[in-house]
């Protein structure tokens, strides 16, 4: 198998990824395995943050590296917390703060519309002049009262209201198939075939 660092330290990123390369012959290793700090993240946009990780985690361990970064964007507040997700509540990261923090910012707005952002970079190199990159959005509506155990982060309240579930209520399978990140990771993986 080919090996490539994953420029992460989330434990649902990690088997979401591992699910979605593993057929195509990708081994994925966490950063955390092989010593590499978590990278600055210091950029407006997911696309900077996410070459920013690939290079760092490349650079340290010689491997291909892949890096993704990804949030909820919620339309009422202009976007946030998107690139600022993770840490919405500030540090140390909390899926609960962050999520209690969401429903007591929306309380006034009647728009809950909501899409989640996946941008991927992948890295041959920490120098890649070339990295690809490759982003999937995913449409929905954020709920008041959290829904299903499955996910991470924000999809206990985020409701797809085509299927009428959550993001927490969907199978991994089906999770990965249409989500933000699903759809991202395949687009990379058609470019990744290609090259």
């Amino acid at each position: 198998m080919k090996k490539l660092v994953m420029a992460s330290n989330n434990a649902g990123k990690l088997r979401e990824f591992s699910a979605l390369l593993a057929p195509l012959g990708w081994e994925v290793i966490p950063q955390s395995a092989l010593g590499v700090t978590e990278a600055e993240e210091p950029h407006e946009t997911f696309v900077e943050n996410a070459l920013a990780k690939a290079r760092h985690a490349s650079l340290s361990t010689g491997l291909p590296a892949l890096a993704d970064d990804s949030g909820v964007c919620v339309h009422a507040l202009g976007g946030a917390p998107g690139v600022y997700s993770a840490r919405f509540a500030g540090e140390p990261k909390s899926d609960a703060r962050n999520n209690a923090l969401l429903i007591e910012k929306l309380a006034a707005h009647a728009d809950k519309g909501a899409h989640y952002v996946c941008v991927l970079v992948f890295v041959r190199a920490a120098n890649d002049p070339q990295p690809l990159i490759a982003e999937g959005e995913w449409h929905g509506e954020i709920i008041d009262t959290p829904r299903g155990e499955g996910g991470f982060g924000y999809d206990p309240y985020f409701l797809l209201p085509e299927f009428g579930l959550t993001a927490a209520e969907l199978s991994a399978e089906r999770k990965n198939a249409i989500s933000h990140r699903g759809l991202a990771c395949a687009r990379l993986l058609d470019r990744l075939a290609r090259i």
